[in-house]
């Protein structure tokens, strides 16, 4: 994983971002909501979330990689204090290993009578960001609460699907309790890792017309010759990265298959956002990167997203960070 020192290095620190997101108010905001709807950073800043753990009435999880927000801590700590079961999950280290990251977060909570652990250590990393409310609604994110929504391309699917709350929530208490099991993939539409390959390569390998791709890296080498198969049998494939040294080998190959690759070198914001849009049918939304840990080692969850509206205003988003985008130089 790319530091945080790294990614805000990347990033050009005086962009200012809106930080109301039209049209959400808290979880009665999504009450109803035809299909899932799609939360996108820079724009939206925190606010959707701190409304939806303020709202909750009953119950808040949370799975988070990275947490140092303070104002989603205090968030937590609020809900708690007004009687709501609060439970958060945080990555303490990979495998058994421990890392320091969350124990500001960690030692925060505890200490405002939030119910929080540290995620088992038979993962590398839990990896996974996802937020619930009342069992009834589920922001699947990109992002971590760090604080870096206005630098950072980061999105976050709003669903209020009941069989994926409940798949969401099943996978929350056994990782709570440090017992193995078999995620489900709810409604249909969850893809969890470990053993997220299968799905990211089937999406890749069926893709017909254009493939869409954001990562935040890209060194799952299955992966970079199924995108090159697409682009050599003509998909329109186009990728948008921030540039790391580490990806430039599988950025050239790409290239040289005839795979469109724009990257951004610290201008306007980092690339955190990890997207795999599919001939504008379907896109692949959630923690995962393009990396054999991320897909066969972590705890992480995306969900697939058909709903029209939602790949619309995702198609918007890609085309602004492709345009802002530079060529591999």
């Amino acid at each position: 994983m790319l530091t945080r020192m790294l990614r805000r290095s990347a990033v050009l620190l005086g962009l200012t971002a809106a930080l109301v997101l039209a049209g959400l108010s808290g979880p009665a905001a999504f009450a109803g909501a035809a299909g899932p709807r799609l939360v996108a950073e820079p724009q939206a800043g925190v606010t959707p979330f701190i409304e939806m753990i303020g709202g909750a009435r009953h119950s808040v999880t949370l799975t988070d990689y990275e947490l140092s927000d303070r104002s989603v801590e205090r968030a937590l700590a609020a809900a708690a204090a007004r009687r709501v079961d609060v439970r958060v999950l945080l990555n303490g280290g990979y495998y058994d290993e421990p890392d320091s990251t969350n124990a500001s977060a960690y030692s925060y909570l505890a200490a405002h009578h939030v119910h929080v652990h540290y995620t088992p250590e038979y993962f590398a990393l839990t990896h996974q960001k996802t937020l619930t409310v009342d069992g009834t609604t589920a922001a699947i994110m990109t992002l971590n609460f760090t604080g870096d929504y206005s630098t950072t391309r980061d999105f976050a699917v709003i669903d209020q699907r009941p069989a994926d709350l409940r798949a969401i929530l099943a996978t929350f208490n056994a990782d709570w309790a440090g017992r193995s099991i078999s995620p489900s993939r709810g409604s249909g539409d969850l893809v969890w890792s470990p053993g997220a390959a299968a799905a990211v390569l089937a999406l890749i390998n069926g893709a017909h017309g254009s493939i869409d791709l954001e990562n935040e890296e890209l060194d799952y080498s299955p992966a970079t010759a199924a995108l090159c198969a697409a682009a050599r049998r003509g998909v329109d494939v186009r990728i948008v990265m921030t540039y790391s040294h580490d990806w430039r080998a599988a950025l050239e190959h790409l290239a040289s298959c005839g795979a469109h690759v724009r990257l951004y070198y610290g201008q306007t914001y980092y690339i955190h956002a990890k997207i795999l849009e599919v001939g504008g049918a379907v896109a692949l939304i959630g923690s995962q990167n393009l990396s054999t840990t991320s897909l066969d080692y972590n705890r992480e969850l995306s969900i697939e997203v058909r709903s029209k509206p939602l790949l619309s205003q995702l198609a918007r988003d890609f085309v602004s960070d492709w345009a802002g985008g530079s060529k591999l130089s």
